[in-house]
Order: C-alpha cells, then sequence, then structure tokens
C-alpha cells in the first residue's frame, strides 16, 4: 500500500493526529529503524494526544467561562483575603465532581471570587467534564424568555445534564415568586447529579432570607448545603489595590 494511500485511509477513518504523526515521523530520519510496535505507540499516543486537546477545546467553548484563562497554577495566595491554600488544593481533584458536592464562593466585590470560579471550570473541563458557566440575573433572565418560546423544559434540562454549573454573582437582583421556583427546579434536578459552583456577595447565611418564601428557601438551602465546601474571602477589592499600585 502505498503512503497517500495509508494516509487517506487514516483521514477518512478521522484518525487525523495518527495520520498528522505518520507523514511528520516518515520524513525525520531517527524514527528509520524504530521497532514497528514502538513506531505505532507512538502513532497512538499523537491521536490520543490529538483527541484529548480537540475535546478539551469543546468543553471550554461550550463552558463559556467568563475567564477563560484563569487556573489553580495561577490563583493569588499572597494577597490577604482569608484563602486558604490548602482549601483550593484539596480541590484539584475529580473526588466533589463525581460525589455532585457543591463549592460556595462568598465574599465583597473584587476578592477574586468569578476568578475561582472559572479556575474550578476550567480544571473541570480538563478533567473531561462537561461545565457551563452562567452569570445570575443572565441565568433567571434566559429560563423566563425560554417560558415564552416553549423551551422551558429542555432549557431546565440542560442546566441539570452538565456535570458542573457555575452560578456567578447570585444574590444581587431581589427574587420574585417565579424565580424562586425555577431556582428551586435547579437546585432540586441537579441534587446528587451534578456539582455547582455559585459565588455571592451575600454571607451563605443570609441566603435563606434573601430567597425569601421560608418553605422554598428551606428546601434550596437543605440541598446546597448538604454536601458543599465554603470559601468566604474577606479583604479589600483586588482590582482597587491593582490601581493603587
Amino acid at each position: 500500500m502505498s503512503i497517500e494511500e495509508t494516509l487517506r485511509k487514516l483521514n477518512e477513518m478521522k484518525l487525523f493526529g495518527m495520520a498528522r504523526s505518520f507523514e511528520e515521523k516518515r520524513k525525520t530520519p531517527e524514527y528509520k529503524d524504530v521497532p514497528p510496535e514502538e513506531y505505532l505507540g507512538y502513532l497512538v499516543d499523537e491521536e490520543y494526544l490529538y483527541r484529548k486537546n480537540n475535546r478539551l477545546k469543546r468543553l471550554l467553548e461550550t463552558a463559556k467561562l467568563k475567564i477563560p484563562q484563569s487556573c489553580f497554577e495561577e490563583i493569588d495566595y499572597r494577597t490577604p483575603r482569608s484563602l486558604a491554600k490548602n482549601q483550593v488544593l484539596g480541590l484539584q481533584n475529580t473526588e466533589w465532581l463525581e460525589s455532585h458536592q457543591n463549592v460556595l464562593i462568598t465574599g465583597p466585590t473584587g476578592v477574586g471570587k468569578s476568578y475561582l470560579a472559572c479556575a474550578l471550570g476550567q480544571w473541570a473541563c480538563r478533567m473531561g467534564y462537561p461545565t457551563l458557566y452562567q452569570r445570575w440575573p443572565r441565568l433567571l433572565g434566559d429560563l423566563f424568555a425560554s417560558k415564552g418560546d416553549g423551551g422551558y423544559l429542555k432549557h431546565l434540562d440542560r442546566l441539570a445534564r452538565v456535570k458542573l454549573l457555575i452560578i456567578d454573582d447570585f444574590g444581587i437582583n431581589p427574587l420574585n415568586a417565579s424565580e424562586r421556583k425555577d431556582f428551586l427546579e435547579i437546585v432540586e434536578d441537579r441534587y446528587m447529579t451534578g456539582a455547582t459552583v455559585i459565588t455571592s456577595q451575600l454571607p451563605v447565611k443570609d441566603w435563606h432570607e434573601y430567597i425569601g418564601e421560608a418553605t422554598l428557601a428551606d428546601a434550596i438551602c437543605d440541598r446546597l448545603f448538604h454536601v458543599a465546601h465554603k470559601l468566604e474571602l474577606k479583604g479589600e477589592s483586588m482590582r482597587k489595590k491593582k490601581g493603587k499600585d
């Protein structure tokens, strides 16, 4: 079989990483005398990396992270904001994702809540977990709009199926009765089936009062707090601090 025919078949079978590697290595003298099984191993490794990188790219695009470049490696522990490094390091595994645990990040504006949430989202994507980032006002607005176009249940299903849902800026606007019910639907659907990260300027102890209606607030808070990691940040806005430097 000719080299051109081999390449054609590899590409036809969508083994693009393997095809690219084969074409490159056949022109490289150092691979000329490599044993067949070792040579095949190189090609398989290239295909594996190609697919893994493509999947990560798709997951990050679908996640729509507010800060896509955020990552654990770049988290600032030097600025005083009550961020315990060991607590963050403890989340650099898939246990909390597999166990459908929640991460609740609270603190004043500008202390890096969104960055932390997006770093968790980026980590989840790197581990192969479908992730979705939503700002709280936009989440509520999209749900309201979906009721008008007949897509409400489909929209709820999408929020339920994603492995990690990030809700940023929770609690910045008052809730009406319909929005409380929507939030309960989201939390109920995800309870023990998916992990959720929530950021808020409101302390966790005030979430029940913010939600408002006691029965719904009890149900929502019980599910959110059942198995949750709480990161309570404090201190001056990091944006203000950088402006002074």
